[in-house]
């Protein structure tokens, strides 16, 4: 059976629009994974493996991302890190493997979102336990506050991804197409530069997996070097202030915009 090309993939699974999506496309993909994706894919399209199966492994990635993070010490950040690089690694490629066989489907769109949610708490959880000490270091003892702060802000990542999606919902249920990325523009002009400004500093990516992952690894690596766990109990705190702020702000930039319109 012929393997295609990468120069034969590309038009195909990469159709033009597809890296420019505004709301759609992480910095990540545009960046670096949509070319990695690319050279696997070769490998899996003329395979039994179906795309909703590599959508499945790729919750699997992300809930494992999660669980990783019980693990003392720089390994468990590290390989926090290096799942979720596998779990955006799949959402690439189930994808492309779809576009490619002609089977994009509404199930594989369904498990996809499902799959962001489940993965990007379960890291934010994840992060939250390991920042309780619940295998009590030499001196130390848990603390589940901050297990607690870790949930709170898992629970805001899915808010915010649920306050996007529920639009959709919204519009449909009232005979309206989907909603537009220029239809996201505020109509007050004083939401509109706060939504440019909170869009410059892009600081309420930090709740998602790929930026949430970064930061747990770099504060891990503070903390190996003062020997306590520190900086990820402030990184569990600054990620719940975060979600708390933003699923608000997103709330009220729906509500003012021309998305319900």
């Amino acid at each position: 059976m012929h393997k295609p090309s990468v120069a034969e993939l590309r038009p195909v699974v990469h159709p033009e629009g597809v890296k420019d999506r505004r709301s759609g496309e992480h910095w990540a993909g545009r960046l670096y994974m949509r070319e990695l994706s690319l050279r696997v894919d070769p490998y899996l399209v003329n395979t039994r493996i179906t795309p909703n199966q590599l959508t499945h492994l790729m919750v699997v990635a992300g809930v494992l991302a999660g669980a990783a993070l019980l693990v003392p010490g720089l390994a468990g950040a590290l390989l926090g890190a290096l799942l979720i690089q596998l779990y955006l690694l799949l959402d690439c490629v189930d994808g492309e493997v779809a576009r490619w066989r002609g089977q994009t489907s509404i199930t594989g769109v369904y498990l996809d979102r499902v799959g962001h949610y489940l993965s990007e708490a379960a890291l934010l959880v994840g992060f939250g336990l390991r920042a309780a000490d619940l295998f009590h270091r030499e001196g130390a003892t848990s603390n589940w506050m901050w297990a607690f702060l870790g949930t709170v802000a898992a629970l805001g990542a899915i808010l915010i991804k649920a306050e996007t999606d529920l639009v959709d919902v919204a519009r449909a249920r009232s005979g309206l197409p989907a909603v537009k990325d220029e239809a996201a523009v505020p109509r007050s002009s004083g939401l509109a530069v706060a939504r440019k400004a909170a869009a410059a500093l892009k600081f309420h990516r930090l709740v998602g997996g790929v930026e949430a992952s970064l930061l747990i690894l770099l504060v891990a690596i503070g903390d190996a070097v003062r020997g306590d766990l520190f900086f990820t109990r402030l990184g569990v705190a600054v990620l719940a202030a975060i979600a708390v702020v933003q699923t608000l702000l997103h709330l009220v930039s729906i509500l003012a915009s021309s998305r319900l319109k």
